[in-house]
């Protein structure tokens, strides 16, 4: 088997509901991330040319608008630019951690609802940023969780490629929390790294995979961050 590439990117900027860590907010990209995703579809094609890539004609994204939009908009791009022709394929794999039946409330409602639910304890302080800490509620995970789940997709994909003459790449459009831990469960990211660091609106982290080497990353960097920035992608 050739050296298969996966290519990680976070959707670009959007409109977000301040003070909101759910993954199910439904607001579109600001003009700014419109930018960046067709930003990113220029810079793929290229580097996929001087790598001399073959890049999978499916990019696969979340289910929310933020990473279709990004997907789409770089995937026209890219259509542009090599003459290739992408499609788009949603899939809830790569969603970001699920904050379950708390979707879209703010921060101070959900730890509001918490208290005033003789069921459940009050959340840890650092809940937020807590890779192991999941919220007592129906259909939440924790980051590790949400990890495993891009992880076991990340590796499915490069099992199942099309065997081509060449280095084959896919590109998913996803979120930085559900990603970072999907790094860690695959072996490229440290547990405390997976704090340290973000990914940058519609920057490529690309990872390397080799049946005999495993994962390990190949070029793309990581959003260095202050340690106890919230995790709110």
């Amino acid at each position: 088997m050739n050296d298969r590439f996966i290519i990680l990117l976070r959707h670009g900027a959007y409109r977000q509901k301040p003070g909101t860590p759910s993954a199910l907010q439904p607001f579109d990209l600001t003009e700014t991330g419109k930018a960046q995703a067709k930003a990113a579809g220029l810079e793929l094609a290229e580097l996929a040319r001087d790598k001399n890539w073959h890049v999978s004609p499916e990019i696969f994204c979340s289910r929310q608008l933020r990473s279709w939009q990004t997907a789409t908009l770089l995937s026209r791009t890219m259509s542009k630019t090599t003459g290739q022709t992408f499609e788009v394929t949603e899939t809830e794999a790569l969603a970001e951690r699920s904050v379950g039946a708390l979707a879209n409330l703010t921060i101070p409602e959900i730890e509001q609802v918490l208290m005033e639910d003789p069921r459940h304890e009050a959340p840890p302080e650092n809940w937020k940023s807590d890779s192991h800490y999941k919220l007592p509620v129906q259909g939440a995970e924790s980051l590790m969780e949400a990890g495993a789940r891009v992880a076991d997709f990340l590796q499915k994909r490069v099992e199942t490629n099309p065997h081509v003459n060449g280095p084959i790449a896919q590109i998913c459009v996803g979120h930085g929390a559900a990603l970072r831990h999907a790094a860690h469960h695959l072996g490229v990211l440290s547990f405390p790294k997976i704090r340290q660091v973000s990914m940058h609106h519609a920057k490529a982290v690309i990872l390397r995979f080799h049946p005999d080497a495993g994962w390990s990353h190949h070029t793309g960097a990581w959003k260095e961050r202050r340690v106890l920035e919230l995790t709110m992608d």
